[in-house]
């Protein structure tokens, strides 16, 4: 795996530039391509979402699954073939997608690009659109060996506040139906920090969750995003109170012990996995393997380039039938790529390395913050050991405080 990359073969890029230049892709880890497929349709917007969906209808899917199959087919030839490392089907909903266009979807990807044997092939899946044991077993047929499902709560209340279009047994029956069709590799999502919720509470949801021992378990925090319907309910001057600053970093420091207490590894922020079933895919964003993505408006970055697909569907259109030209696109600067090792790197228990760090910088990042890491240091923020800065679980907490000084900011 990663021959290719760690040759670093030029390729054509896929947007206008201004000196003939060329991508070498793969060269900043050497490893395979991650491939990241956006699936822009919905059900219905849930109350905090703000990435880009729309409302599954069958024409406008059709037209989809066409400029999808030719930017695969087009991203194959550019690339010359590439190995892939991981796939991953996000969204929007990708379990909409109907079972015979998968199947079509997976054999173009089959045909553009080089599969390494046993990689991590991963779907999103909500439960009121996968309940089905004969649908699981279709996808284990194509491939598909890592189910995402996106229950976000086990209360019908918390359910019908954020919009979610399935109730608590639905969410069940789906686990049960994947687990029952062979999937052995199943993470659950959740949402915490919800209005009136309690550490109490969140608790016992984790407690139920990990008696059901799901491989990988995914907690965030709600986030109020401006324009949301749960920004309107919860923001300032709406009719429900979010909990407490304290309670919700008594919520996510408890939470994280007790999972771990139960045999889940706390391997990145709001990402908790069973020995062994770490997200690879994730895991490659945060160790800044190369990704493309499909689809309208994914992002990539192969090498030092970083580029978005149009968001609209004829604005995809246009991209796809004139050769994969006219994205927005931007080059990674030396700064650029060093504020993202930090900030990648402190997201993840593992830290940062620091004398990698220091290679690749040319300074010493504990020096050049000495006075910020010893105040960090004294209140328990983070964490020095075996050559690696790490973020304590209070520091996680602040992480995004944390991760601004040190990676944007200059004693």
């Amino acid at each position: 795996m990663g021959t290719i990359y760690g040759e670093g073969v030029p390729v054509k890029p896929a947007f206008p530039t201004t000196g003939g230049e060329t991508v070498s892709v793969g060269k900043r880890t050497g490893k395979g391509l991650l491939l990241y497929i956006h699936v822009p349709f919905c059900q219905s917007r849930c109350h905090y979402c703000t990435f880009h969906s729309q409302a599954f209808n069958q024409v406008t899917f059709a037209w989809y699954h066409k400029l999808l199959l030719d930017e695969i087919k087009l991203w194959g030839k550019r690339l010359k073939k590439p190995q892939l490392a991981t796939i991953y089907f996000g969204g929007g909903t990708p379990s909409l997608i109907p079972l015979q266009q998968m199947h079509t979807i997976m054999k173009a990807m089959e045909t553009a690009f080089s599969f390494t044997p046993g990689m991590e092939i991963s779907l999103e899946a909500n439960p009121d659109s996968a309940h089905d044991v004969s649908y699981f077993r279709a996808l284990l047929s194509m491939g598909f060996n890592r189910l995402s499902l996106g229950m976000q709560s086990l209360r019908d209340e918390d359910l019908h506040l954020m919009g979610r279009p399935h109730s608590v047994n639905m969410a069940y029956a789906s686990y049960d139906a994947a687990r029952h069709a062979g999937f052995g590799n199943i993470g659950v999502d959740l949402i915490w920090g919800l209005p009136g919720q309690r550490l109490k509470g969140w608790i016992e949801q984790l407690t139920t969750i990990s008696d059901m021992r799901p491989e990988h378990i995914s907690a965030y925090n709600l986030t109020l995003e401006e324009g949301t319907v749960m920004h309107k309910l919860c923001g300032e001057g709406g009719e429900l109170a979010m909990p407490s600053e304290q309670e919700q970093g008594r919520m996510f420091i408890y939470g994280a012990e007790f999972l771990e207490s139960v045999g889940y590894m706390h391997y990145e922020v709001s990402n908790f996995a069973r020995m062994g079933f770490m997200s690879a895919h994730n895991s490659g964003y945060w160790t800044a393997t190369d990704y493309l993505g499909l689809g309208p408006s994914a992002v990539s970055t192969i090498g030092r380039r970083r580029f978005s697909n149009p968001k609209y569907m004829d604005e995809y259109d246009a991209y796809v039938r004139g050769g994969l030209v006219g994205n927005d696109h931007e080059t990674l600067s030396d700064e650029d790529v060093l504020k993202e090792t930090v900030m990648l790197s402190l997201r993840t228990t593992k830290g940062l390395n620091l004398a990698d760090f220091r290679k690749q910088a040319g300074y010493d990042l504990i020096k050049r913050h000495e006075s910020l890491i010893t105040a960090l240091h004294r209140e328990n923020l983070i964490r020095l050991s075996h050559g690696f800065l790490r973020l304590t679980k209070n520091g996680m907490l602040v992480s995004n405080i944390i991760i601004r000084r040190l990676a944007f900011d200059s004693d």
